[in-house]
């Protein structure tokens, strides 16, 4: 004989049927894991996305009214241990941070350029375009003494390099820019430099002063010389190629 109560929690299927309070208990359990399951995962994304350390505050106010923040947070944090990044939370804010035992392999070291002076941008520009030529024609160029320094500055970037020495008294090393120049300035050859036309309608040249101090000698029209020169000139000897022969340490230095 079958009990009545089981008779009562029987449909017509033969399938148990819950009593309603139990159901409704059920159902509100069901609720309350998606909404935690969607809170869990808008926080995981909320803290990937943003640059800084967030309070919990500010979590709650993106959760909305009910949501268990502490305890999402805790879900979080026990997700990602020991993985690649980590939950971390310091001064009440949290955020993801690399694991502290891979952090050193992900370690990278990055050049920073430097800022050239405004001498060493002239040097490298007069040089750029009258190549070769020496400390001296620099200096008359520029109307200024040209500090040793500015040179080596250009030097360790790798932007220009010796190229002999002028058969002159005193054999004065000649100068000129290397392919880490046209590398950098996405140059394929020193007859790529702008001219005059081009550097004036840059803006570049708005003065008569400006276009005589950078003219070629004996050219009109273009604003540096060839790699072919008629200037005869002498390799440099191992050891000197550094500095001029007729260049001292002493030198007054009026611009940098």
């Amino acid at each position: 004989m079958t009990n009545p109560d089981t008779e009562q929690a029987l449909t017509e299927s033969g399938t148990p049927v819950m009593p309603p309070e139990v159901a409704e208990q059920v159902a509100e359990q069901d609720a309350n894991r998606r909404r935690m399951s969607e809170d869990l995962r808008v926080l995981e994304a909320l803290l990937f996305a943003v640059s800084e350390p967030v309070t919990e505050r500010a979590i709650a106010e993106r959760l909305g009214a009910g949501a268990d923040v502490p305890g999402l947070l805790e879900q979080l944090r026990g997700i990602y241990q020991g993985r690649g990044v980590e939950l971390l939370q310091a001064s009440g804010r949290w955020s993801f941070r690399t694991a502290p035992d891979v952090s050193e392999r992900l370690r990278l070291e990055k050049l920073v350029p430097r800022k050239l002076s405004r001498a060493a941008i002239e040097t490298l520009a007069i040089i750029a375009y009258h190549q070769p030529v020496t400390r001296a024609e620099i200096e008359e160029i520029r109307g200024v003494i040209v500090s040793s320094g500015t040179i080596d500055i250009l030097l360790e970037e790798g932007w220009i390099k010796p190229r002999g020495r002028k058969q002159v008294p005193g054999r004065p090393v000649m100068w000129g820019t290397s392919n880490a120049f046209l590398d950098h300035f996405g140059l394929e050859s020193i007859q790529d430099l702008p001219g005059i036309d081009e550097l004036k309608a840059a803006g570049l040249l708005d003065s008569k002063r400006g276009v005589s101090a950078y003219s070629t000698r004996g050219s009109d029209t273009l604003l540096f010389d060839t790699e072919e020169s008629d200037e005869a000139l002498e390799p440099l000897t191992d050891g000197a190629e550094s500095g001029d022969a007729d260049e001292g340490e002493g030198d007054e230095k009026k611009e940098d």
